[in-house]
């Protein structure tokens, strides 16, 4: 799979996480709080295709909460992250793997996602569930 060809091709990689259970935003949050670090997020880099972004608008849900089955968040040194990201798209599983964010000193175990305008708002867990669990 995609991994195996990832740390196959020497692939610098920090950590992988699964994306099903919580989607980004879930993710995100356990990996800085357990890494006592920050994370920034870009949101017009956040890859969201166009009929989820609709149903989501539709639903009032957010993207980066809702489950996002077969794909993962990776974390990889910075001066490794455009090498990675080519590994990654030369995969036929991938699809429209980008570079999101970065991770900071600042704001340890905080997830914030910053707006095409610089402004910035913590991504927080939910405290319940967004919708109910269907499978």
């Amino acid at each position: 799979g995609l991994v195996e060809a990832l740390l196959a091709a020497g692939g610098d990689v920090h950590c992988l996480r699964d994306l099903t259970r919580g989607g980004l935003a879930a993710a995100l949050n356990e990996i800085a709080e357990h890494a006592g670090a920050g994370i920034e997020l870009q949101e017009a880099a956040i890859p969201v295709a166009e009929p989820v972004a609709s149903a989501c608008e539709l639903l009032g849900l957010d993207p980066l909460y809702v489950a996002n089955e077969g794909r993962l968040v990776a974390f990889v040194p910075a001066e490794a992250a455009d090498r990675v990201l080519e590994i990654i798209r030369s995969h036929p599983a991938a699809h429209g793997p980008a570079i999101i964010g970065t991770v900071t000193g600042e704001h340890p175990g905080i997830v914030e996602l910053r707006g095409p305008l610089g402004a910035g708002r913590i991504v927080d867990l939910l405290s319940g569930e967004q919708m109910p669990r269907i499978c």
